[in-house]
């Protein structure tokens, strides 16, 4: 059988490797980028999650390196655990004919274990910048003798605050390295990161034919922000769902979404970055195992993981920008089969939802949730097919006989059966289905067109309240004069609180002062951290405003 992968120049090893993983022709970006790599030259690519870049890169660095030589030869930088750890078995299985050594090391688990395999030598480290600039700074990775150096998923990082610490640890890494920068999205801040560190970059963009599956039912139900867990609740019950991914905006959401979830009857769990790593694991193999069929997380956390038969990717919350809902909408209908993708909106989240469909080119169609009675009428239709089940089974054979004594006591057998079936009910039917509010959807979106039409006199002094439910407006002693950016306000706050970048909300920069929105319940992680913030190697300080 001829394999595509030999026209690319690579070596023996590394066609055998994918041969074996049943792979005959490279993908776009694989084609495009291979051959500029195993040249030597610096690369940008732009590409989705999916389009296979992770042998685009990993197959020419494993051809750069010397297995066995000694020190670290490559690096790659990932935001997330499980990222790193996808990233490192993809490697170990592209290098398994040259036996090349590979490590992932991230947060969460031991460190001797992760410096006891450097000490023992190691040619490819994949992780995370934050347990990377840890194991640098205890002087057990050294990366002096780099050749090869990755970033992958470079925006996804940026948006984690973690700049700071991806500059630091490139710092650490000869100049005359290779570096490959790998990003859905191409935004200035990591123009600015390649025009720094990057030599000469060839840009390589790859797009997706089609942006979503078309196999993928996509749909909103319009909803005040209040009603959006009954919401959630009522589609739980009436959709035929295998596992659903719920969305939501931060950690703490998806902590409390789960638990309300759990609490109404929908048995759910929550996947978020303060999880330790055994902890993640083990939320995983139950949703893998279908004990939980519910898994509300972050977008951050959702990152890297490899789970089929997704029938239900739910945006509790929708997310910043067009391209983190490809991705969403990407993790059900895989494989040829069907997948529905459901948004909860609020009125005033109406003009994102139409960016979103100018981005992918598709409408998405409106929907309106099941009623009470549909409710009730689904619930009675599962217990009788149960029951269809169990005379099928002809295993009741101890309730048969109970029967007949209810019978032989002078009961009517339908009234037995009646009996039986309401007892049988007695959970779901006891389950109260959350009501939901009309939405006043005109109205709404009247007000927001008012909102948006009322100039601002030029010395008008911006609120200190946040005009948005849930948030606070934070007050920062630094603005323009002081060269202040969002995205230098985002990185600060996201990475001295430990708290994730989307969930920091609007932001105004004044001459001298800068107000910020942070969600309610992050406000004291703001707020009890550092007594300031370092921006621009000056001290910022951050209180209420």
């Amino acid at each position: 059988m001829s394999n595509e992968f030999d026209r690319l120049n690579l070596r023996a090893e590394l066609v055998q490797a994918v041969t074996d993983e049943g792979y005959t022709e490279p993908t776009p970006i694989q084609a495009a980028v291979i051959p500029v790599l195993l040249s030597g030259k610096d690369v940008i690519g732009q590409a989705q999650t999916g389009t296979g870049k992770t042998a685009a890169f990993s197959l020419p660095l494993l051809q750069a390196i010397e297995p066995g030589l000694g020190p670290v030869q490559g690096l790659i930088l990932t935001p997330t655990r499980e990222l790193a750890m996808q990233v490192s078995q993809a490697i170990f299985t592209y290098g398994k004919h040259m036996d090349a050594r590979v490590l992932a090391v991230y947060g969460g688990q031991p460190y001797a274990r992760q410096i006891s395999r450097l000490n023992k030598g190691v040619d490819i480290v994949v992780g995370t910048p934050g347990r990377l600039l840890d194991l640098i700074q205890r002087k057990s990775l050294d990366l002096s003798q780099i050749r090869v150096l990755v970033l992958d998923e470079a925006d996804e990082m940026l948006s984690m605050g973690f700049i700071e610490d991806i500059e630091t640890i490139l710092a650490e890494t000869p100049a005359d390295r290779q570096t490959a920068l790998f990003s859905a999205t191409v935004p200035p801040e990591i123009r600015r990161l390649a025009d720094g560190y990057m030599r000469k970059p060839q840009s390589v963009s790859i797009e997706r034919a089609q942006l979503t599956v078309a196999s993928t039912d996509q749909r909103y139900y319009l909803v005040n922000e209040s009603d959006k867990v009954a919401a959630l609740t009522r589609l739980l019950e009436v959709e035929e769902i295998s596992r659903a991914l719920v969305f939501a905006r931060t950690r703490v959401g998806t902590g409390d979404l789960a638990s309300q979830l759990s609490a109404l009857g929908y048995p759910a769990e929550a996947l978020h970055g303060d999880m330790g790593q055994d902890e993640r694991e083990q939320v995983l193999a139950r949703f893998r195992g279908d004990r939980v069929n519910v898994l509300v997380a972050t977008d951050v956390a959702a990152r890297g993981l490899d789970i089929d038969d997704i029938s239900h990717v739910f945006n509790f919350d929708l997310p910043p920008n067009p391209e983190v809902y490809v991705h969403r909408v990407g993790r059900t209908g895989r494989a040829g089969k069907s997948g529905v993708a459901v948004t909860l909106l609020a009125p005033a989240e109406l003009w994102r939802l139409r960016r979103i469909e100018g981005y992918t080119k598709q409408l998405v169609g409106k929907s309106t949730l099941p009623t009470v009675a549909e409710i009730v009428a689904r619930r009675e239709t599962l217990l009788l097919q149960k029951v269809g089940v169990w005379l099928n089974r002809d295993r009741a054979r101890r309730e048969r006989e109970m029967v007949e004594q209810l019978v032989a006591e002078g009961h009517d057998p339908l009234d037995v059966a009646a009996a039986a079936l309401k007892l049988a009910s007695g959970t779901e039917s006891g389950r109260p289905i959350a009501p939901v509010q009309e939405v006043q959807e005109g109205r709404s979106r009247n007000n927001r067109q008012e909102r948006m039409s009322a100039p601002r006199s030029r010395g008008q002094r911006w609120s200190t309240d946040s005009h948005e439910k849930g948030m606070v407006r934070l007050s920062l002693s630094a603005g323009k004069v002081q060269g202040l950016r969002p995205n230098d306000i985002v990185s600060a706050i996201a990475r001295h609180a430990q708290i994730p970048g989307r969930a920091i909300g609007a932001i105004h920069i004044r001459p001298e002062q800068t107000f910020v929105d942070v969600p309610e319940h992050l406000v004291s992680k703001v707020l009890d951290g550092p007594s300031s913030y370092r921006i621009h190697r000056s001290d910022v300080t951050v209180e209420r405003a």
